[in-house]
């Protein structure tokens, strides 16, 4: 169906939400201000704008249908009254400017009120044209088409912290395009080799470094991560720093280059970590540490190791989990099966499993945290790993800059829960 999200993403101040689904729809959500009679209201995000980003195309030459599923959409910072961001799908980046209306001219000098040209006989006087308060208005407008940059899908656009440039990674290249220029990008990373069939990774994420606008790192199906410096060389194929972990031989099986694939790579607000999920675990990586990562996460849903054959049969195990910090870097989230989504506290070690679910999102309910569990024990409320239901999953999730709000995609339905009282999750 059109309507399943795609991606969802936070604006800097996270006053504002968007939304991308596949049906090549963006939907923007505002919060709503404080209300003083109602110190509850604060925080609900209602629909601000609804916008067609992207249709479906046809590429004529190689006989591909090209979806309108909106792979990613990145805000830019704020530069005036207006909003803008960039939504992409898998082969065309475009750049939209949301803008509000409430006033309107009144008082035309050569048209009258519907707009149609007066007789130029009957205009004896000028008049000076007043504003007059109106409905408010979004509207959206479309300011550049970034075309024809890649051959292959596009998996990421990341915004650097220069405000001028952004990149575009698709499989097997890198682009660095100017916000303003759109018939061309300079291409920094290209990992396609001179004959296809010696291809052995692809490329599955990217993102700048938060601060240093020379810095960007991307993520291979290999599992490695890639940190690459813009001023040693225009073209980045040479990296800095990599960063891989020896594999476990003990865990060696079938599924292991599979499951290794790293589907999404995050640096810290702070610049110092990234964060990195694969199917199985989370990642947590010191940018002055190649070697290996400084905290592992495996239990993210380690279950399901016993289960990676019929995964693999259902074509589960290609699934690509986002995952996500929160604005202290303190805690970090990721999705998971069963419209499940896991939360690790880094200082006290503290895990939850939490569910997003029709039940569990009235109106201030708390939610109850999940257990699964894989031997014959069970305890009251436990969901056996047996029973989880495969075709609900979470992949696309966000945590609002700076406080304890977050947005969970869960296939077509958006969950916003936030905290109320302290750093428990309601």
């Amino acid at each position: 169906p059109a309507d399943i999200i795609s991606t969802v993403e936070f604006n800097h101040t996270g006053e504002l939400l968007a939304t991308g689904d596949k049906g090549g729809r963006v939907v923007i959500f505002q919060r709503e201000p404080e209300s003083k009679n109602e110190p509850y209201s604060q925080g609900e995000y209602n629909v601000y704008s609804t916008f067609q980003s992207h249709e479906p195309e046809f590429d004529y030459l190689k006989s591909l249908e090209i979806e309108e599923k909106i792979n990613k959409i990145k805000w830019l910072p704020q530069q005036n009254a207006a909003h803008s961001l960039l939504s992409t799908n898998d082969k065309t980046i475009k750049l939209w400017k949301i803008t509000e209306r409430d006033k309107r001219p009144e008082g035309y000098n050569l048209k009258d009120e519907e707009g149609k040209l007066k007789d130029l006989s009957t205009v004896t006087s000028l008049q000076v044209p007043v504003l007059k308060p109106m409905d408010l208005m979004v509207e959206v407008t479309p300011r550049r088409i970034f075309a024809n940059g890649h051959t292959y899908h596009v998996n990421s656009i990341s915004v650097n912290s220069d405000c001028e440039t952004y990149m575009s990674a698709d499989d097997l290249r890198i682009n660095l395009w100017h916000l303003a220029i759109t018939d061309r990008s300079f291409n920094i990373v290209d990992i396609k080799p001179a004959n296809m069939e010696d291809l052995t990774e692809v490329i599955t994420a990217s993102e700048f470094h938060p601060h240093h606008c020379n810095l960007f790192v991307y993520s291979s199906s290999k599992g490695s991560l890639r940190l690459c410096d813009m001023r040693a060389s225009a073209l980045c194929d040479k990296h800095s720093k990599l960063y891989e972990e020896p594999e476990d031989p003990s865990n060696r099986s079938f599924f292991s280059e599979i499951i290794s694939s790293v589907s999404d790579v995050k640096f810290s607000h702070s610049g110092r970590y990234m964060l990195t999920r694969d199917y199985l675990t989370v990642k947590v990586w010191d940018l002055n540490m190649e070697t290996k990562p400084v905290e592992t996460y495996q239990q993210v849903h380690d279950y399901l190791r016993s289960k990676l054959c019929s995964l693999y049969e259902n074509d589960c195990i290609f699934d690509k989990f986002e995952c996500a910090w929160n604005g202290s870097d303190s805690v970090i989230m990721t999705g998971a099966y069963n419209n499940f989504f896991r939360m690790f506290d880094r200082n006290t070690k503290r895990d939850v499993t939490l569910e997003a679910s029709r039940e569990s999102s009235k109106p201030r309910a708390i939610l109850k945290p999940r257990r699964v569990c894989v031997g014959g024990k069970r305890r009251k409320d436990d969901i056996s790993v047996d029973s989880l239901d495969f075709t609900k999953k979470i992949l696309h999730t966000a945590w609002h800059p700076t406080e304890n709000i977050i947005a969970i995609a869960a296939t077509n339905n958006l969950y916003i829960f936030q905290d109320k009282v302290n750093s428990e999750m309601h």
